[in-house]
């Protein structure tokens, strides 16, 4: 109701503002068609306080016409800055929705065959990979969570990998944090962690190994993976896991950060390093 009163309120000035404008410009072009002068002289018969009036009336007039259409301008930028916000939010629950369920199946595979052989184990694993999943699908969908968050999912990561794996290796996860209450984007570290067991550790048939060292200051979080691989087996790849990192970072740390990546025959190494939000 309120607002379809100020609809109608506007488009009842909109419709004042132009009658008020044709006016004059309809007066002083018949003028000058009909008696052949070069100018017109406007208000010339009126009163000093007539002029003083209807002078008055058309700098109000206008006055109400800048305000309203810087109002409109003003919204119709609001407008945009939202769509263009709501679309960068879609895209990035997109993106952190892609992170490869493949691991958790894997998971829940091996755990079928340890149920029986060590249910105490087997609990526990199922235990740490419904905390994981739960962060996954809540804590994953924030903006923001804490770095402390994220080191206690990367770390169970770590371990279920571990445990599920019928072979020796050798795996270390080093931090140096100085604040744990940093604020990061949630599930960006988890994709260079996991293309390092899924390239590397997965067609290694010994002494595999994936060293992982995170480095918090207030001023730079720094993030380095490490790990071997055959080269027999598999080339690192610059797949769908990097390209959605890519773009999240781009999305959210744009100009705050920085990736790059050495390559020897065996062995691939990560490095990102972030500016906190």
């Amino acid at each position: 109701m309120v607002l379809g009163i100020k609809r109608l309120v506007w488009r009842v000035i909109g419709i004042v503002a132009m009658v008020s404008l044709l006016v004059p410009v309809v007066t002083i072009s018949f003028k000058l068609i009909t008696t052949g002068q070069d100018a017109v002289v406007v208000l010339e018969d009126a009163s000093p306080l007539g002029s003083l009036l209807i002078l008055s009336y058309y700098i109000l007039l206008m006055t109400v016409v800048l305000v309203a259409g810087l109002t409109w301008l003003i919204k119709q930028v609001r407008l945009v800055i939202n769509l263009k916000r709501e679309q960068r939010k879609t895209e990035l629950l997109y993106l952190q929705s892609q992170i490869s369920p493949h691991f958790f199946f894997n998971v829940l595979n091996n755990l079928y065959g340890l149920v029986d052989k060590d249910t105490v184990k087997a609990k526990h694993l199922i235990l740490m990979l419904s905390e994981m999943m739960r962060y996954s699908i809540y804590d994953g969908q924030n903006e923001v969570v804490t770095i402390a968050k994220e080191v206690g999912f990367l770390k169970s990561y770590i371990d279920l990998h571990k445990n599920r794996y019928h072979k020796k290796i050798d795996v270390a996860f080093v931090t140096d944090i100085e604040d744990g209450q940093l604020k990061v984007s949630p599930l960006l570290f988890i994709i260079l962690v996991e293309n390092a067991f899924k390239h590397g550790v997965e067609h290694l048939r010994t002494d595999a190994y994936v060293f992982v060292k995170l480095v918090v200051r207030r001023d730079t979080i720094s993030f380095e993976v490490e790990n071997n691989f055959d080269p027999e087996e598999v080339k690192m790849p610059n797949g769908v896991g990097l390209s959605n990192l890519k773009r999240r970072l781009a999305l959210v740390y744009p100009n705050r950060h920085s990736l790059s990546s050495s390559q020897t025959d065996t062995v691939y190494k990560v490095r990102l390093k972030l500016k906190p939000l």
